[in-house]
């Protein structure tokens, strides 16, 4: 060991210090940053999940569908209820619900007078009929359909 006094002076101890306090807060503020991203997307995930099940459909006991509806004015709207094997077109407004017709619902199709055709025309296979005609695009099947 040397026998040198130490040149450290208290003013700058306190330097370091004040220092090391602000790199603590700042640490401080990156965990609370983070746990409120962390929270903001957990309710994210549960809004897409509850969007996804439709809890309202099962809650009751999927007899009642909406079928549509539109706005009317600012709060009023015609929404369109499928109860069974009836429709019942509503006014929804200032609190109240008025039943403005009733009528049959239309007959669905079923699965046997839809065929294929029905099955083609879904999203799905249109656009994957889309990708593998755009897939040979740069080589030499570009003219080919």
């Amino acid at each position: 060991m040397s026998n040198t006094p130490s040149t450290v002076s208290p003013a700058g101890v306190e330097s370091l210090a004040v220092g090391g306090d602000a790199l603590v807060g700042m640490a401080t503020l990156g965990k609370t940053a983070a746990a409120l991203a962390l929270v903001i997307a957990i309710i994210l995930i549960c809004t897409a999940l509850l969007k996804r099940w439709n809890p309202q459909q099962r809650a009751a006991g999927g007899h009642l569908r909406v079928v549509g509806s539109a706005a009317v004015g600012a709060r009023e709207r015609v929404v369109i209820v499928e109860i069974e094997d009836t429709w019942l077109v509503l006014g929804v407004g200032g609190g109240q619900v008025n039943k403005l017709h009733e009528r049959q619902a239309p007959a669905r199709p079923s699965a046997e007078t839809t065929g294929t055709q029905a099955e083609d025309e879904r999203f799905a296979v249109r656009f994957a009929r889309a990708l593998k005609h755009n897939a040979g695009l740069g080589g030499s099947r570009r003219g080919e359909s």
